[in-house]
């Protein structure tokens, strides 16, 4: 079963450039670690937001310890307005499969 991860990321207005540059670097190592089926981010007024998909619970406990992830945090904890805010997810398909999960 897929695990989907919703993060949300809040920098601080003066650091959003920095805090853009740290996350977007992280995105093609990321997408190299085993078990990642989608690591996505987007952007609105208030910062970023990941959608994550992970194979397994396992592939996604590795990501939490990998290196990508590791420099990234280094590079924006300092930069944001407020803790990062985690959501795991089961997914609960309906519909369309094909549009009905991510």
């Amino acid at each position: 079963m897929s695990f989907v991860i919703v993060a949300t990321v809040v920098p601080e207005p003066e650091s959003r450039d920095a805090v853009r540059e740290a996350l977007l670097a992280a995105v093609p190592q990321v997408h190299d670690e085993p078990g990642c089926e989608l690591y996505s981010v987007q952007e609105d007024e208030q910062g970023f937001v990941f959608v994550e998909r992970w194979a397994s619970q396992e592939a996604m406990a590795e990501h939490g310890k990998g290196e990508a992830l590791r420099t990234m945090m280094a590079t924006v904890s300092e930069h944001l307005a407020q803790p990062l805010d985690v959501r795991v997810l089961r997914p609960l398909p309906a519909g369309d499969p094909e549009k009905g999960a991510v």
